[in-house]
């Protein structure tokens, strides 16, 4: 009798979605901050969300099978340390992502058929010219974004930090930055450094917010604008953090020639983006990848390139590949003027 492996494990993937959904009802009702001091037993759970006790238990049963909760004694639950990054206020959160993936990527790729037999993105098939024009349509969807990418750039940002030594720069640019968690953090870690957020003028209030409120507002600035026409003029340096992968070559090409026109013959530009491998595995990171090139196919009609596609991209845009740094799941790419 042949195994009954393959087939289960395939099941298991068909129904992955219901766990996103579980984490989805989690964050809605905000059981991780409810647990944030300590276990709580069920009916106190209960009682905080108003939810029906024996349904929550089931819930939270579902949550410590998956590592997010951990059951203790007395029908209680603690949080694990996985579960802890579902707290709005931990500072590796990904509340706000569950959000974004829960209540609008799984809506978009629920049309992901039609996407692969056309070539076109959702916003293209319903006559738009990007999903970010589409998002835009639903102020509620923007916000949402937006904290999602926050959530994104505070995880990534310790390991920019580390693998990339800013201290040689007097002045750098992120372009795209939008509410500055990125150059803010750089900032603060670089004290003789000024800079500035270049992004569209939706951006402003929030950039301006966080950067005061983080205590750089003194050298750090807001500057609003479409990298698709012009990018403002910048002393050292470019930074572009999941930029690029939005954007097909044409565009990205675009956006990277406002950047070469921007730097002085000695700047330097920073790409942090993820890398395709040339021959992806089954491993977790090169899976992330790959289903990251399919939301960039879906969404905005970019993709996730490979080392030797941005150096192709760089050179076509007057840039040269100089150096890769490792950050996490991401890369800072450096490049130079040709």
């Amino acid at each position: 009798m042949s195994s009954q492996l393959p087939a289960l494990k395939l099941l298991d993937l068909i129904q992955s979605h219901r766990i996103t959904a579980v984490i989805h009802v989690a964050v809605r009702l905000g059981l991780a901050e409810l647990l944030r001091d300590g276990p709580q037993t069920v009916a106190k759970l209960a009682a905080a969300t108003g939810a029906d006790e024996r349904a929550l238990g089931r819930l939270l049963t579902a949550l410590s099978t998956i590592g997010l909760f951990a059951r203790t004694s007395d029908n209680s639950y603690a949080l694990t340390d996985v579960g802890a990054c579902l707290d709005g206020a931990s500072e590796q959160s990904f509340k706000a992502w569950a959000f974004l993936e829960a209540e609008m990527l799984t809506k978009s790729w629920a049309g992901l058929l039609e996407t692969i037999m056309t070539g076109k993105t959702a916003a293209q098939l319903m006559g738009l010219e990007n999903s970010f024009d589409l998002m835009g349509q639903t102020p509620g969807n923007v916000a949402k974004f937006n904290a999602a990418m926050t959530d994104l750039t505070r995880l990534v940002t310790p390991e920019i930090l580390r693998c990339y030594d800013f201290s040689g720069l007097s002045h750098l640019m992120d372009v795209g930055g939008g509410s500055g968690e990125l150059l803010g953090a750089i900032a603060m870690q670089n004290r003789q450094l000024r800079g500035t957020v270049f992004d569209l003028p939706r951006c402003a209030e929030a950039a301006t917010s966080h950067l005061r409120h983080i205590g750089v507002s003194d050298r750090v600035d807001f500057a609003a604008g479409d990298f698709f026409q012009r990018v403002p003029p910048a002393i050292d340096a470019i930074i572009l953090k999941s930029v690029i992968h939005d954007w097909d070559d044409v565009r990205s090409t675009s956006i990277l020639r406002n950047c070469r026109q921007a730097l002085p013959g000695n700047g330097k530009l920073l790409l942090v983006e993820r890398l395709m491998p040339e021959s992806p595995t089954t491993n977790e990171e090169d899976r992330a990848h790959a289903l990251s090139d399919l939301n960039m196919l879906r969404g905005p009609g970019g993709l996730e390139r490979t080392e030797r596609q941005y150096a192709e991209l760089l050179a076509q845009s007057g840039f040269r590949l100089a150096a890769i740094y490792p950050a996490g799941r991401f890369n800072v790419i450096e490049a130079h003027l040709n």
